[in-house]
């Protein structure tokens, strides 16, 4: 079947000139560029911008009635199908966009909640955006059509409107308590899943980072796996776990989420908690950060934001400059960078990678190897009874195995075993 044609978008973006600029702000043609990227990953042909400077936002249009007839002539002259505004409009705000421009309004909420809307493959990814969704919607109800635009407006409109409108919120309202009761119950098998694996208490990394920063590339590279890469925005939104050994033999859950991203909707953040308890839960952050941005400080600053609404914020972390391979020259200023940022993340230690070629990748392991929860690696025997092989499969599974021999009275095990878990097989343990 063929594809459909990608729509053709033109951008909106307003400055607001005489307002202080807060340090890591973005400056409106950085946001404009972002948009442009976001736009690019929904699929959207982007065939022109805008970029308007005025001291407010217009109440009615965002962008004032002068600004709003040029882009009118824009829109008809180009065929433009969707005009992105990098800004959240209010219903009323895009009603009026819409109907003055003739043709569709997105949002920058509206804009990432699509894309997540196409990224997530799981049946929990595919709730949680649903459920954003849903509670976007649900405040910008009034005056979405014609039969809910005119209420009050005269006779015969303010029964049938009122009933209508009613009706809409009812069932989103009722849809709503559904994704919950659904995300509850994930919640709950996601707690068994966790539970299980403290039973072996293995110690959990997470990657956090802006999107795009290059984490489901060094999870690949870390951990053996094949999530998707891609240069898009929110290529990776489902979490995946592997398992990775570090040089001392401990093996940890290396656990890779949805990149983060500047003004991600509230709406967003709520809905996934579910999947950024792996990140509340990990005891060691990997806070990769694209080095060769010019806005990686922003970038950071606007991760630990999100880590902080998620509880994540006194978790350990190491940052990691990702894209090393890209820095060269006289104008590699990596270094000011990474001792920015650790001061800003209360003296982190930071190492210099690139996920792509490897790099750096030994070091940043080791340095994971330090800074973990002690679990040091001890040789110890064992004698486990036939009667619980499960025993035996936990050191197949979690110790490096040196020798084994069943006999009559059970099997003898020599192994190099982390202390957790030669503290849960301690009443197997015999001298060597």
């Amino acid at each position: 079947m063929a594809e459909s044609t990608p729509e053709r978008a033109i951008l909106i973006a307003v400055e607001i000139t005489g307002r202080r600029k807060e340090p890591d702000a973005p400056d409106a043609e950085e946001s404009l560029g972002e948009l442009r990227a976001l736009a690019e990953s929904a699929g959207a042909v982007v065939v022109d911008q805008t970029l308007q400077s005025r001291p407010s936002f217009d109440h009615a249009t965002l962008i004032g009635s002068g600004k709003l007839e040029e882009l009118k002539s824009v829109v008809k002259a180009m065929e433009i199908d969707v005009a992105l505004v990098d800004h959240e409009l209010g219903g009323t705000q895009q009603r009026n966009l819409e109907k003055a421009l003739d043709c569709k309004v997105v949002d920058r909420t509206q804009l990432i909640l699509d894309i997540f809307a196409r990224r997530a493959r799981t049946r929990e990814g595919q709730l949680q955006v649903e459920l954003a969704q849903l509670n976007y919607l649900l405040p910008r109800l009034t005056g979405r059509g014609a039969a809910m635009s005119r209420l009050g407006g005269g006779i015969g409109t303010r029964g049938p409107g009122e009933t209508k409108l009613e009706t809409d919120r009812r069932r989103i309202h009722m849809r709503i308590k559904r994704i919950q009761d659904d995300l509850a119950a994930v919640r709950g098998s996601r707690g068994v899943q966790r539970r299980l694996r403290q039973a072996v208490p293995l110690v959990t990394l997470a990657l956090v980072g802006y999107t795009n920063a290059g984490k489901s590339t060094l999870f690949n590279r870390l951990a053996g796996a094949d999530v998707l890469t891609d240069a898009r925005m929110f290529a990776t939104l489902d979490p995946t776990v592997r398992q990775l050994q570090l040089p001392s033999r401990r093996r940890v859950l290396l656990s890779d989420t949805v990149g983060f991203i500047r003004s991600l909707p509230t709406t967003l953040v709520q809905a996934f908690r579910a999947t950024l308890e792996e990140v509340s839960e990990a005891s060691l952050l990997l806070h990769v950060v694209d080095a060769s941005s010019p806005s990686a400080a922003a970038h950071a600053a606007q991760v630990r934001q999100v880590c902080n609404e998620i509880g994540a914020d006194s978790t350990p972390q190491i940052i990691v400059l990702n894209k090393a391979d890209l820095l060269a020259g006289p104008e590699d200023d990596s270094g000011a960078l990474a001792r920015r940022l650790s001061g800003e993340a209360a003296g982190a230690p930071v190492v210099s990678i690139s996920a792509r070629t490897g790099e750096g990748i030994d070091e940043l392991l080791a340095l994971v190897d330090r800074i973990l929860p002690a679990d040091p690696v001890e040789a110890a025997c064992f004698r486990i009874p036939h009667t619980d092989m499960a025993a035996v499969n936990l050191l197949h599974e979690y110790a490096r195995v040196t020798r084994e021999e069943f006999t009559p009275d059970g099997c003898d095990i020599e192994a190099e075993v982390p202390a957790s878990l030669l503290r849960r097989l301690f009443s197997y343990r015999r001298p060597a």
